[in-house]
């Protein structure tokens, strides 16, 4: 399985707006694209940064699926995000696969 994971760091004030802005319009827009088959939300409660800091993980069996994924839609929707939130976020995205 790989996991495209994506890390938000966000500012206090906004996290409410965020959390439902990021479930109704980011969410169904990255799995619109169909090339993942699943998702899900973690919040960090250890985070050594100041802000609410969630974890999105979007699972697909295919690492082409991924590269598809960040070569077409990726930026658009980040560019999206950025419109909404712009400089009360940190994002950084990370790609793993399952061992077992």
């Amino acid at each position: 399985m790989i996991i495209y994971n994506e890390t938000f760091v966000i500012d206090d004030t906004i996290e409410q707006e965020w959390l439902q802005w990021i479930q109704k319009e980011h969410i169904p827009a990255v799995l619109a694209t169909g090339l993942f088959d699943n998702h899900q939300i973690l919040a960090v409660l250890d985070s050594p940064n100041e802000g609410a800091t969630y974890c999105i993980q979007y699972m697909t069996d295919d690492i082409n699926k991924y590269h598809q994924f960040s070569s077409t839609h990726v930026h658009r929707l980040h560019t999206l995000h950025n419109q909404q939130f712009e400089n009360r976020f940190v994002l950084f995205n990370s790609l793993m696969k399952t061992i077992n």
